[in-house]
């Protein structure tokens, strides 16, 4: 028999009781009740201690001082467990306990058999309150199902990507990272286990919509939208009939509406009719034309006439990283809508005709509220819900990271159906996200401000019952923590005498008086 914590106090129902103790017990620790013949599992979710002789009704320091030198240190702790169901088959029971139920710490046993996934597990961690326990997640429900990794600044987020990368490259997974910070590049995943991929994009490869964004045309800019478009189908009809090759696409474009510019002006000239609709449209072509142009300048270190289309990029096994941090986030968004496009794209081919990505891709977003912003669109989050609705069936997974949830937008964030939620203190963050999951209860949310840094409440279909984990340290080396300050200060203090040095030797060499 395991040790009795406490026993059941008052009205009781099947999902949740009350209990009494004279021990301390800790929220999130596991419990079990054993009545009507079987034995149920719980989680102790809200404490309280009191004192019976202590109550709210005294009002006087002295009085309070003088009781408690009477009755000594006299107090009860009163909790409440949430049913979470039989220890065989964690179902809910059908009848609540009785009141005076013993209520026992959990079997360690019973804990490692709940918390281990046979096959296709995921080491995390370990239980908080019992750390001999590891806790596995379901890899086939994390990808299919996808997953959200929420946190403030500085709580662990980037740690438990790495822990989840490293663990799907452990069993040969295949991950795209879009990496906005830099982060990854240098993460160390094991010998030959990742792929680097330059965020460049070939013009031929993108649609008219992603064209048209990075081009910077207004939506409302009617006129330069039609000639655009027109200039576009006909550089493709080009390419198609193999008059030209696909490295001289925007090429095309940019002299279709060249000549557009000179049979306007030349009609102009000869006084043709309707001299002033050309004029009209000569300075909407003007303008587009001045676009383009100004999008090879901007956007000429990712705009690549050579670069491959991204899916022939993947590699099987590896973490496939697409390194954002040196582009802005409009041009971010451009990359990274067309890349799960043909992603999603190239995995209905494959599943069809057999040409296409070959194996199942978990793409892990990082900054994820910028590119799926709650009150604005964007061309990722249009692709990031759509993949949200549609992956599972073809093999594409989203990990949707972020520090402010409460700028995520909701609809994509409700569509992932596992969690892993590291310390959170804002409460519209906190309300934001539970929003937008059913298992996260209040006492949960609770608990988000109080845990320790790589502590995390991790919920969903790819674990079986609720849990507060102690998140696994990356073995590997991880280049986005926080800076040491002042060692960095002290570094480049060493740095500068040192330079001072060398300068008064090369001068003194030279025969100078320093």
């Amino acid at each position: 028999m395991n040790e009795v914590i406490g026993r059941c106090v008052g009205e009781t129902s099947p999902t949740q009781v009350s209990f009494i103790s004279k021990e301390m017990p800790r929220v999130g620790e596991y419990v079990s009740l054993e009545y009507d013949g079987k034995k149920v599992l719980g989680m102790i979710e809200a404490l309280v201690r009191g004192s019976v002789s202590i109550n709210g009704d005294i009002y006087d320091p002295k009085t309070i001082e003088r009781i408690k030198e009477i009755e000594g240190d006299d107090h009860y702790i009163k909790g409440s467990v949430k049913i979470l169901g039989d220890i065989n088959d964690l179902k809910i029971p059908r009848t609540p306990a009785p009141p005076g139920t013993a209520v026992e710490v959990a079997d360690p046993q019973v804990l490692k058999k709940i918390f281990h996934v046979e096959n296709s597990g995921l080491k995390l961690g370990n239980l908080i309150t019992q750390e001999e326990v590891e806790v596995e997640v379901d890899i086939n429900k994390m990808v299919t199902r996808h997953l959200a990794v929420l946190a403030m600044t500085g709580a662990g987020k980037s740690n438990t990507v790495s822990v989840i990368v490293d663990g799907l490259l452990g069993v040969n997974g295949s991950v795209l990272i879009f990496d906005m910070h830099s982060e990854y590049v240098n993460t160390e995943f094991g010998k030959d286990k990742v792929n680097l991929i330059k965020p460049q994009i070939n013009p031929l490869y993108l649609s008219f919509a992603e064209l048209k964004k990075l081009s910077n045309i207004p939506s409302n800019a009617y006129v330069q939208e039609r000639y655009f478009r027109k200039a576009y189908r006909g550089a493709q009809k080009t390419l198609a009939k193999g008059l030209t090759t696909g490295n001289d696409f925007l090429a095309l474009i940019e002299n279709q509406l060249e000549s557009w510019i000179l049979e306007a002006e030349a009609d102009s000239s000869e006084g043709k009719s309707g001299n002033s609709t050309n004029a009209a449209d000569r300075k909407s072509i003007t303008d587009v034309l001045n676009k383009l142009q100004h999008m090879r300048d901007k956007y000429g270190n990712i705009l690549s006439l050579e670069a491959r289309d991204v899916t022939d990029n993947m590699e099987l096994g590896k973490a496939n990283i697409i390194d954002l941090g040196s582009v802005d986030e409009f041009a971010s968004d451009v990359i990274v809508s067309h890349v799960l496009r043909n992603v999603l794209k190239s995995r209905k081919e494959y599943l069809r005709t057999r040409n296409g990505i070959a194996f199942p891709i978990f793409s892990i977003l990082e900054e994820a509220h910028i590119l799926a912003p709650q009150n604005r669109s964007t061309e990722s989050k249009l692709w990031i819900s759509r993949i949200a609705r549609e992956g599972r069936k073809f093999g594409v997974g989203l990990c949707l990271v972020s520090q402010s949830p409460k700028s995520l937008d909701s609809d994509a964030l409700s569509q992932a159906n596992n969690m892993i939620i590291l310390r959170l203190v804002e409460p519209t963050d906190q309300n934001h996200v539970q929003r937008a999951s059913e298992s996260l209860s209040d006492d949960l949310i609770a608990q988000l401000p109080s845990l320790n840094i790589g502590e995390a409440i991790v919920l969903g279909l790819m674990t079986k019952i609720p849990t507060l984990v102690k998140v696994d340290e990356f073995q590997g080396k991880v280049s986005g923590g926080d800076l040491n300050i002042v060692e960095e200060w002290s570094k480049s203090i060493e740095d500068d005498k040192k330079t001072l040095e060398e300068q008064k030797r090369e001068y003194e060499d030279l025969g100078g008086d320093y």
